[in-house]
């Protein structure tokens, strides 16, 4: 049985609800495997995330050996489990949940007029014994139970009413409404809560819970006008990851409540200092690479370019600074490092930046590390950080890159000779293609036999000099199955190929995983 995380309409307490490896698994390229589920998990936790909604166990035989192996790994946070309304749905996220310290079922059906008719072909009437039949099955393997009106903001007021209420007298200890498409604004939002806080008569038996999508850009607003209408849980994702648009950002609902407790005296338990870490570790995970001007965690979120600007800065940080980077774990470097640097230094430099690797890791980092440093004269933060995201990135892959020696010009042909480790044995191939990383990637083909379709190839450079290295991101798909791959190195087709493997290694990944099929009774 799960211990409740404590939280009531009158606490000043968030709690924080991480969605980062169901839902944000769910963007269209996102794909992570039980290695990376399990570090991200990991990171989650020691950051002070109260619950940790690990994934969906009867979506595949993956997703449930994944929720499974975090419930074995997490001891403090709280582990959710999804399920639809079906018996066998709850019984499947049960099962996985069995080894946790603290586990929730999360539970959910469509209510809005719209799902209803068209996508559930079910009456009200049928919909609401749905919803106590779940939420009192739920109840019989735990006694934390999440329930969701799924399109909740689109739903009928009086039926949504009439739910929630059912839903708590059932025993479901949080009622999370989902913007499931992104459509509320935060008036509305925040009316909506403070309207069902009202008016269903035994609501001060269950936390109240936000969980927003961003399709037009309102995700974090719809998330705090909620927290200030009486929900005390905001569901959200490291890096605002999820599908289409994205979910809440963690990050930004967090340093907002952080940074101005005088328009919202809320708090929550994240650390923030882990923030910066979270981030570039979903985001090496994943693929999706942060953008520039993303708000708390992109590369321009503490920079000044404009003269009026640094001068304020050089007198005092706060007149454009309203949070510290440190405050968000993103700090000055204070050690050098080069050709010379050895194990220790490079250790001290990987805690520095947030990193404590197994040994394993730390000597393929190192190894790394080693071979970079006779290539560039300048050992740059930016070279460690990505260095080592590589390394986490490509970890148990059944394709390993071995090498590449690519002939290219203006005379071509263009040709490229690459080995690789598949399944441990190694293979090697030579190709020809319409320039060099076209000639790398038809020798990948030749060797796997795979043949995904490219729907994207973009470079760019770690850091400034031309020794800089260059970071690729490669996206395939297959049979309406998109994943993203990375890689880096100071040769560009170098991390083009490691770049191109990785995105096939998440596809392998990616091709165990099932849609589950209709929703039935």
């Amino acid at each position: 049985m799960s211990v409740n995380t404590e939280a009531t309409t009158t606490s000043n307490n968030v709690i924080i609800f991480d969605t980062t490896l169901r839902d944000g698994e769910q963007s269209p390229g996102a794909s992570m495997n039980l290695d990376e589920k399990l570090r991200i998990a990991e990171t989650l936790e020691e950051m002070g995330v109260d619950v940790i909604e690990a994934g969906f166990p009867i979506a595949s035989n993956g997703d449930f050996e994944a929720v499974n192996e975090i419930a074995k790994l997490v001891k403090n946070s709280t582990v959710c489990g999804l399920a639809r309304s079906g018996r066998g749905d709850i019984e499947r996220a049960a099962e996985a949940l069995k080894p946790a310290a603290r586990s929730r079922i999360h539970t959910f059906i469509a209510t809005s007029p719209l799902h209803m008719k068209y996508k559930l072909q079910m009456e009200p009437d049928e919909v609401y014994q749905h919803v106590i039949d779940s939420v009192s099955h739920a109840r019989n393997f735990t006694d934390d139970v999440d329930w969701s009106p799924e399109d909740g903001t689109r739903s009928d007021h009086d039926f949504l009413c009439r739910c929630v209420e059912a839903a708590i007298n059932a025993g479901a200890s949080c009622i999370n409404l989902p913007d499931t498409v992104g459509y509320s604004v935060p008036t509305e939002f925040g009316g909506l809560i403070k309207m069902l806080i009202e008016r269903v008569p035994n609501s001060d038996k269950a936390i109240f819970s936000t969980h927003c999508h961003n399709d037009l850009g309102l995700a974090v607003a719809n998330s705090l006008a909620g927290v200030e209408a009486g929900a005390r849980q905001v569901e959200c994702t490291i890096n605002g990851l999820g599908e289409r648009a994205g979910n809440a950002a963690l990050e930004e609902v967090v340093m907002a409540l952080r940074t101005r407790p005088d328009a919202m005296p809320y708090s929550t338990n994240i650390k923030t200092e882990m923030i910066t870490k979270a981030s570039r570790l979903v985001s090496a995970i994943t693929g999706f690479t942060v953008q520039p001007n993303k708000a708390i965690v992109g590369a321009n979120a503490f920079a000044h370019e404009s003269g009026i600007h640094q001068d304020g800065m050089l007198k005092n940080a706060s007149t454009y600074e309203i949070m510290t980077p440190d405050s968000v774990g993103l700090t000055e470097s204070k050690l050098v490092l080069g050709k010379l640097s050895g194990r220790a230094a490079f250790r001290e430099k990987l805690s520095e930046l947030g990193y404590n690797l197994g040994d394993n890791a730390f000597q393929d980092a190192f190894r790394r590390f080693k071979s970079l440093a006779d290539k560039k004269r300048e050992i740059f933060d930016e070279d460690i950080l990505t260095l080592v995201d590589d390394e986490i990135v490509r970890g148990n892959d059944r394709m390993q890159f071995v090498s590449l020696q690519v002939v290219c010009g203006s005379e071509g042909p263009q040709t490229a000779e690459l080995t690789l480790e598949v399944d441990g044995d190694a293979r090697k191939t030579k190709a020809t293609g319409d320039g060099p990383v076209d000639a790398t990637f038809n020798a990948i083909k030749e060797l796997t036999g795979y043949n995904a379709r490219l729907q994207l190839y973009q470079v760019h450079a770690v850091t400034e000099g031309t020794d800089a290295q260059a970071e690729v991101t490669v996206r395939l798909q297959e049979d309406g199955k998109t994943v993203n791959g990375q890689g880096a190195d100071t040769d560009t087709l170098v991390a083009s190929a490691r770049a191109y493997i990785n995105a096939l290694n998440k596809l392998l990944v990616k091709r165990e995983k099932t849609a589950p099929s209709a929703l039935s009774a």
